[in-house]
């Protein structure tokens, strides 16, 4: 008889460095947010830095970019050379295109709000990736998970999130329902918007810009089936923008920044000396 050994569970702390080791191996994948080189919108025919080609809106209205390019530029599309014009779909597309620009350029299009649609360019040789020296963070601590209680809002029901590159403008987006948690004594009412089936939280804190990136972090969340919500902000994260410019994140509304510090989850993006990679 073979006696079968019970791998322990791991523990909390554990549990947080995979997640974390995880996290910095993400974001230097070839589509990660450190191979983000540009977010460029087209509102007519045009060249996009760093890529060959000329592209230009469909003008029949419908997802996606039309790019106009010859054999030698070495652009393919969906798997086909491109050699004259074709369609590239954008991913609010039921297929979305691929985009190929050579071993280590690739290309996906996005739609705005405002129906324009962009050519995003990833380069899995980016200078940031070359420069990555990993995420700061706090150590793990078991006071910065928080139990709070969910309420379900009206449908329809939106907040006003600005974007860094909005001047100032807001963008209406769903927020499912409303967050009470008491922190310090406390209480708190939070808007979370809908992120496919998870709620995204962002918030500034007392640390913001001081040790951890000025513009705020994220905490992805779900209410539990009993109505209560837990926020563990040992697994805040930076948002995408604290890796490349050419993402536009949303900024923490009024009600989302805390008068206190935070010191819990990812801090800052370093480079390979040790300072800020994007200081």
């Amino acid at each position: 008889m073979t006696d079968t050994a019970t791998a322990a569970a791991p523990t909390a702390d554990e549990r947080l460095r995979r997640f974390r080791t995880a996290r910095e191996q993400s974001v230097q994948t070839p589509n990660g947010f450190l191979a983000l080189v540009n977010t460029q919108w087209v509102g007519e025919e045009q060249t996009i830095w760093g890529v060959p080609g000329t592209w230009a809106p469909r003008p029949d209205g419908e997802s996606g970019l039309i790019v106009t390019a010859t054999a030698a530029d070495g652009i393919t599309v969906d798997g086909a050379l491109v050699d004259g014009t074709a369609v590239v779909r954008g991913k609010d597309d039921a297929a979305p295109s691929s985009i190929v620009f050579d071993d280590h350029t690739t290309g996906t299009v996005i739609r705005g709000e405002d129906g324009q649609y962009a050519l995003r360019v990833w380069d899995a040789r980016s200078e940031a990736i070359e420069a990555f020296g990993g995420i700061s963070a706090f150590d793990y601590d078991p006071e910065w998970i928080v139990t709070g209680t969910f309420t379900p809002n009206p449908a329809g029901t939106t907040v006003g999130f600005s974007h860094i590159k909005d001047d100032g403008a807001t963008r209406e987006l769903p927020v499912p329902g409303d967050i009470a948690v008491t922190i310090r004594g406390e209480e708190y009412r939070i808007a979370a918007f809908k992120d496919g089936r998870r709620l995204q939280l962002v918030f500034a804190d007392e640390t913001s810009d001081v040790d951890t990136y000025g513009v705020g972090r994220f905490l992805f969340i779900a209410p539990n089936p009993d109505g209560s919500i837990t926020l563990d902000f040992n697994y805040a994260v930076l948002p995408p923008c604290a890796f490349s410019y050419n993402f536009n994140c949303p900024m923490p509304p009024r009600q989302n920044r805390f008068p206190f510090r935070i010191e819990a989850g990812e801090k800052q993006v370093l480079g390979k000396d040790g300072g800020l990679l994007h200081g």
